[in-house]
Formats: structure tokens, sequence, C-alpha cells
């Protein structure tokens, strides 16, 4: 069995395309308007994707605490330094629990967590 896709009800889907396409470096993949007042679109590289979903009808979506999505970085350092430039803050980290990786976490505009993940090469 293959992981396809995770879905994310959004708020807002301008909102929602500008961060995973400019924060996290997403490209849209396909769009489409199944009916109406329901917006879907499809990110990502690969065979596993991000699916946003606007549904007029629900505006207040809700998300678990715990869960993140992870998304691999050459460089915790540099994503950060871009990041704020953009105005984004981490909301947690970094943290380099074992030599081999980095990571920290933001939330997207539905206050999905996000994680950036460096894997640190062994010198």
């Amino acid at each position: 069995m293959k992981f396809c896709w995770v879905t994310i009800n959004v708020r807002n889907m301008e909102e929602s395309l500008r961060f995973y396409e400019n924060m996290v470096g997403l490209k849209v993949v396909r769009s489409m308007k199944p009916m109406p007042g329901t917006e879907i679109v499809f990110l990502g590289e690969g065979e596993t994707q991000v699916e946003l979903i606007r549904n007029e009808k629900n505006n207040a979506p809700e998300y678990g605490k715990d869960i993140s999505l992870g998304f691999v970085t050459d460089s915790i350092e540099k994503e950060m330094e871009r990041l704020k430039a953009a105005g984004v803050t981490a909301l947690q980290g970094p943290f380099q629990p074992n030599p081999t990786i980095k990571f920290f976490y933001l939330t997207d505009p539905n206050g999905v967590k996000i994680q950036f993940v460096e894997n640190v090469a062994r010198r």
C-alpha cells in the first residue's frame, strides 16, 4: 500500500496556496471545482501530495494538535532565515534530538503544524 496524499480542509484557499507554494515550495499539480462552493487543489512532487479543500459550508475546520506534516530541507538554518525574511516565525525549535537530524515547526494559515527536517550527514 502507498501513501498518496494528506487532506487539509482550509478556511481560505488563496492564503493556504500562498503558504504551501511560497513557504513550503510545493507546486500546484491540479485543481478542480467539483460542485458549487467547493474547490480542491493538489500540490507536491512525486507520489505523495498535499490536498487542500475549501468548502464554503465548513468555515471552522479542526485539527489534532499532535499531528504535523514533515518536509525535508537541505539546511534548517537557511530555511529559518528565509521564512523569517518572509515574516514567518518558528513555532518550536530548532531541535536536534540526535546527531543525524535537525528540525523545527511552524503552523500553516489553518493551524496545521508543519515540520522542516534536515537529515545531517555524518562527517
